[in-house]
């Protein structure tokens, strides 16, 4: 399996994962999620749309500190990771 940089659902960097990744059915850490978005094999929250995804990883990044035009930079590209692009 191909292993990621960035989360494929919020876009956050996995080496910045405090718990190394979201977790498989079988208690492996996941190589495509972090831990915030996936656990046991499922999606923490199954029902946010890419839009609200978009709205809480800009929260977050505006609660650390970083200026709010940065926080949508950072959040353009989430509706082309993995979770999202299913065509």
């Amino acid at each position: 399996m191909k292993k990621y940089k960035s989360c494929q659902s919020c876009g956050m960097p996995l080496a910045k994962d405090e718990k190394g990744g979201g977790t498989e059915k079988d208690g492996q850490i996941s190589l495509k999620y972090c831990s915030h978005c996936y656990v046991n094999g499922e999606f923490v929250l199954p029902e946010l749309t890419v839009s609200e995804m978009k709205m809480r990883v800009e929260h977050k990044i505006r609660e650390i500190g970083i200026p709010g035009f940065l926080a949508r930079f950072f959040t353009r590209n989430i509706h082309k990771l993995e979770r999202w692009n299913k065509a």
